[in-house]
């Protein structure tokens, strides 16, 4: 009760015999892990020369089979980037000649089935899944569409629409920015190591590329096969002999995959995105190959350093200092290229130079002081225990050695990484870190908002590029331009300008408050419009999931939408579309004739094209005889991308001695989009700069 003193703590329990003591975790012995069972693996030849790999195994009633095809996306001719994926994709959509691919898709959902077609930068894959009871249905399905892809245009142009989407969204994420960035600048981004799939090489990719893909590398001798599960050994030769070996289709030739010969600049490479609220960041260089004899210690090396929780990297930088939300990485080794040796980390943003600082520091060290013996021991034992998982199960087993084989891997490539992973000494880490690791060849990126960093990148004293992150837009066909198509443009652009209240008239236009309610695809939507000219710029849209606000002064400007509730900084992507709307606005565009760097060409009678020094243009079509405006066609950022997009004018209403179209339907990519209807429209009422920004 009230005023008593606390009663005191009885005295602890003595331990129990054989009870947990804190810290006794330390002294726990492990037993030796079991040595990697290899499994009995039967391997032949079909009569047409595809070698197939045969594991049998009763533990589960299911069938697994895999073909591995000696092509990749580094075969890619480079204006066609993306032939490749895109091939290997669509085989599987596509169908066969006798079924279409949603028809196949049913089939294998009825009987729990699968069958998956992907690739990647030296492989494809084609494989198969399901029931035992099954396997002669769906290998007959898996046999067709190796066979007989029929590429349907159809899922091609879907296929397509979903790339352009990913372009046009690469920059949008700093994380995945960061990382492609690093590796371009790696590789160089005009290698097949490199190279991104582009707009352009997307729109070169036609269904007969397809086709001659398929022909060139899907072949028995361009191909090896696994198969595993719940089967009889010899019955299941027969039924493969059967189903494949009497496939003979003309051999291409036996394809060379390009090396890696590009030497990456040193320095920084900046990427500023001002809406975000930390910084992703790589440091490094190219690494080495899985086969490099010094590979087993270079694993070591990269656990100590980086490779978990109890590496230095994240004791110091995360734990000690605080500085990054994560931190690692470690010397990367591809099979047949050169992988890179990279440390990443995401960090406060002001915190950004102080993290680069310290993972220098940490790297300078290891090359200088070296590593305990402890840190070799723990390092080791978690590298060869991982390791052992990837040979847990058969399959997996099966899996490893037949990549093995298809990456010409010596045969007992197991054996010796385990036994030299046993070898390695605090002498080899110090050596490899000496011999492969070089600050002085380091490319560091950073994808940040610069302004927020509390220390200058220049501190760090390096050469510094600043990274332009924008989307590659494919080439528009240029329109003639000559005197007489210039004198027409600008006569053109003087009849509209009388047809909407006369150029003096516009040009008296100071600001335009407009309110309009709209239909978004299916959504309804308010808008209100407040706009100074020639570029300021409020916009309020009222949608059924809350509320969208964009606040523009001419040079800066935030963006508020229902998953962003406080005002945040207008991210690139939305600048550079606000930009172009602005460009595009009536008011301002049909007096481009006054406005320096913009040009007016004539492309028809009822045509000509405005556009500008920043790469804005827009086509105006116009009645012949009023000269007044009926469709403007522009090309714009879509959800699958740029398509092309027509806003048609119509219901013409005058507003304070000038013309205002009160009903505007737009067409995206040929269809339908949305509609505004605007209720009301008031010229020069006199909007503040301040109520822009409000």
């Amino acid at each position: 009760m009230f005023g008593q003193a606390a009663a005191p703590r009885p005295a602890a329990a003595p331990a129990k015999p054989g009870a947990m003591q804190i810290g006794a975790w330390k002294n726990l012995k492990y037993g030796k892990l079991g040595d990697v069972k290899i499994p009995e693996i039967e391997v032949f030849t079909l009569k047409n020369g595809l070698k197939v790999y045969l594991l049998e195994n009763h533990t589960l009633p299911f069938i697994n089979g895999t073909i591995l095809v000696k092509t990749g996306n580094l075969l890619d001719p480079a204006p066609k980037a993306g032939l490749g994926e895109l091939a290997a994709s669509v085989l599987r959509s596509g169908g066969s000649k006798s079924k279409t691919g949603d028809q196949i898709d049913e089939q294998l959902e009825n009987i729990a089935a699968s069958v998956e077609s992907s690739l990647s930068e030296e492989v494809a894959t084609f494989g198969f899944n399901c029931l035992k009871e099954n396997i002669d249905e769906v290998l007959g399905v898996y046999f067709d569409l190796l066979s007989q892809p029929e590429f349907r245009q159809d899922k091609i142009d879907l296929l397509k629409t979903q790339y352009r989407s990913a372009i046009g969204r690469r920059y949008d994420e700093a994380d995945d920015v960061n990382r492609s960035e690093f590796q371009a600048i790696i590789y160089g981004r005009d290698t097949p190591f490199g190279r991104e799939v582009e707009y352009e090489t997307l729109d070169a990719i036609t269904r007969a590329d397809l086709q001659n893909f398929h022909r060139q590398y899907y072949h028995p001798a361009n191909m090896m096969m696994a198969v595993s599960g719940d089967f009889d050994k010899a019955a299941m030769k027969a039924r493969l002999e059967q189903v494949l070996g009497n496939w003979t289709p003309a051999a291409g030739a036996t394809p060379t995959f390009p090396k890696v010969t590009f030497q990456a600049k040193p320095g920084i490479y900046a990427g500023d995105k001002k809406e975000v609220t930390q910084t992703f960041l790589t440091i490094g260089h190219l690494g080495g190959l899985l086969s490099d004899k010094d590979y087993p210690a270079l694993e070591v090396l990269s656990d100590i350093l980086g490779g978990g929780f109890d590496s230095r990297l994240f004791k110091k930088v995360r734990t000690e200092l605080g500085y990054a939300y994560s931190v690692g990485g470690g010397w990367g080794a591809g099979y047949l290229h050169p992988g890179t040796f990279q440390i990443s980390a995401s960090t406060k943003t002001e915190s950004t130079v102080a993290t680069i600082q310290t993972i220098l520091e940490e790297v300078n060290k290891i090359r200088t002081t070296g590593v305990t013996d402890e840190e070799v021991s723990t390092a080791k034992d978690k590298v060869i225990n991982s390791f052992v998982f990837n040979f847990d199960k058969p399959q997996k087993t099966l899996s490893r050695l037949f990549r093995y084989d298809y990456y010409a891997y010596p045969k007992d490539y197991l054996a010796q990484y385990q036994k030299a992973i046993a070898a390695v000494t605090k002498a080899d880490i110090l050596r490899v870190a000496k011999q492969y690791i070089d600050p002085s060849k380091f490319v560091i990126t950073t994808i940040g908002n610069i302004d927020g960093f509390k220390t200058p990148l220049t501190d760090l004293k390096l050469p510094i590029t600043k990274l332009e992150l924008k989307v590659k837009e494919p080439p528009k066909a240029a329109a003639e331009v000559s005197a007489a198509s210039l004198a027409k443009g600008k006569a053109m652009l003087g009849k509209l300008q009388t047809a909407l209240g006369g150029a003096d008239k516009l040009a008296a236009v100071k600001d335009v408050t407009m309110t309009a309610n709209a239909t978004l695809g299916t959504l309804a939507v308010k808008q209100k419009v407040l706009f100074i000219v020639p570029n300021q710029l409020r916009q309020e849209q009222e949608l059924p999931f809350g509320k969208v606000l964009v606040k523009w002064d001419g040079k800066t400007g935030t963006f508020q939408a229902p998953n962003v509730p406080a005002p945040m900084p207008m991210p690139a992507p939305v600048v550079k579309q606000l930009n172009e709307e602005l460009f595009r606005n009536l008011f301002t565009l049909s007096l481009s004739d006054r406005l320096e760097g913009r040009t007016v060409n004539a492309l028809s009678d009822t045509e000509f094209e405005i556009s500008d020094k920043s790469g804005n243009s827009a086509k105006l079509t116009v009645d012949a005889a009023t000269g007044m405006l009926v469709k403007l066609s522009y090309k714009a950022m879509g959800p699958q991308g740029p398509s092309e997009v027509e806003n048609i004018y119509k219901d013409w209403r005058d507003v304070n001695g000038v013309k205002a179209p009160f009903l505007v339907e737009i067409n995206q990519g040929g269809k339908k989009s949305s509609e505004i209807k605007y209720e009301t429209i008031v010229v020069n009422a006199g909007v503040k700069a301040e109520e822009i920004m409000k």
